[in-house]
């Protein structure tokens, strides 16, 4: 880390070839004491403070981190960050969810000491071996808890009374186009036409079908941000419904400019899941990509799988996130959007919930920002802690 050469010490550094033995003697001393000074100040916050290498390995960890993690308070320095919390080892190293991030923030779930749920935020600065992670952790488990019962008491209100009308306007006309589309298929049966010419057309009908399905499924989505859904578990193809989605979106992204640039590996494992939440899930992320990227760019798609955990990251080449915007991105009705409703993160969150799995956001403003949907392998391994 360097000192900026405004600062005292920056100035100091500046002539540091010019000073004697005695005064470096009290640079030393001077530096030690706000070392012991700022250990003093870190060591009475409730929330975690750590500092580690590009790779994830820490290089310091006040107390409440270590208390926090759960392991001893020099058990943390020098080693991995990942190795105590497995969540993390798609942002350290090799294994980096989005290259260049700057600024990330996830929430995750640790079983040790306890169940609990920790929020981690981060700011990197630095490249190569001079990059350097500060992160925070906070223990949110209560605050979750109570967010949850609060956000329930609030939608009963509001939220509830939205979803009813917005229902009520969309389930009409969706009945609908679903009772004509299938008029038009008989009378396409009917209809005297040649093979070349029917299948296309049969085609087109089967995608509005299709379509006219899943709005009335995101409708029932909507409603479930206020009565969730059971969720319906089956092992499921994330490459399948990530298609699909994407297939959808394709004369959007045309529309906007957007480029497609996707990079899955042969075959990823299966996951427990509902797949038809899953791809709202999906839609919810992608549709803000797009939102991100008003005058065009690239959507990049990416997947990585290890022994527990199948990651889907889509990347965004838009505007990025602003600091004050960064703490409050899964709050209900909270958007930066003009006419958005700010509940489609908030639903995707809750369908990753539960599903066992976790939401991650990094960005970089001006560069981009880029979302990782972490699941639970369906075959996951349990291992034993050592």
């Amino acid at each position: 880390m360097s000192a900026k050469k405004g600062t005292s010490i920056g100035r100091v550094l500046g002539r540091l070839g010019t000073l004697d033995r005695a005064t470096l003697e009290n640079l030393a001393a001077r530096l030690a004491r706000e070392r012991d000074f700022f250990e003093s100040v870190f060591g009475m916050l409730r929330e975690g403070v750590l500092v580690t290498d590009g790779s994830g390995v820490v290089g310091y960890a006040n107390e409440a981190a270590a208390r926090l993690v759960g392991c001893a308070g020099g058990e943390l320095e020098g080693a991995p960050l990942w190795r105590h919390i497995p969540a993390l080892r798609g942002v350290f190293g090799e294994e980096r969810d989005a290259g260049g991030g700057e600024l990330w923030t996830r929430e995750i779930d640790v079983d040790y000491p306890e169940a609990r749920t920790l929020r981690a935020q981060a700011v990197a600065s630095g490249e190569g071996a001079e990059r350097r992670i500060a992160l925070t952790l906070s223990d949110v488990t209560r605050e979750r808890m109570s967010t949850e019962q609060r956000i329930e008491r609030e939608r009963s209100a509001s939220v509830l009374l939205l979803a009813a009308s917005v229902a009520h306007e969309l389930g009409n006309p969706l009945n609908s186009l679903g009772i004509h589309l299938q008029l038009l298929a008989r009378k396409l049966g009917a209809a005297k036409l040649g093979a070349r010419e029917r299948a296309p057309l049969a085609e087109a009908v089967e995608v509005c079908r299709a379509e006219v399905g899943r709005l009335d499924g995101i409708v029932r989505d909507f409603l479930g941000a206020v009565r969730p859904a059971p969720v319906a578990l089956a092992a499921t193809d994330l490459t399948e419904a990530l298609g699909e989605v994407l297939g959808f979106q394709e004369l959007e992204l045309s529309a906007r400019g957007i480029s497609l640039d996707v990079e899955l590996p042969g075959k990823l494992p299966p996951v427990a899941g509902d797949k038809n939440q899953l791809k709202q899930v999906i839609f919810n992320v992608t549709k803000n990509a797009m939102e991100a990227m008003r005058g065009g760019g690239t959507l990049r798609v990416r997947a990585k799988a290890d022994d527990d955990f199948v990651r889907l990251l889509i990347g965004d080449s838009g505007a990025g996130i602003r600091r004050e915007d960064f703490a409050r991105l899964f709050s209900p009705f909270y958007t930066t959007k003009k006419g958005g409703s700010g509940l489609g993160l908030l639903i995707a969150q809750r369908i990753m919930r539960a599903h066992g799995g976790q939401v991650g956001i990094e960005s970089k403003e001006g560069v981009g920002t880029v979302v990782t949907l972490q699941f639970p392998r369906k075959d996951r391994r349990v291992r034993m802690l050592k």
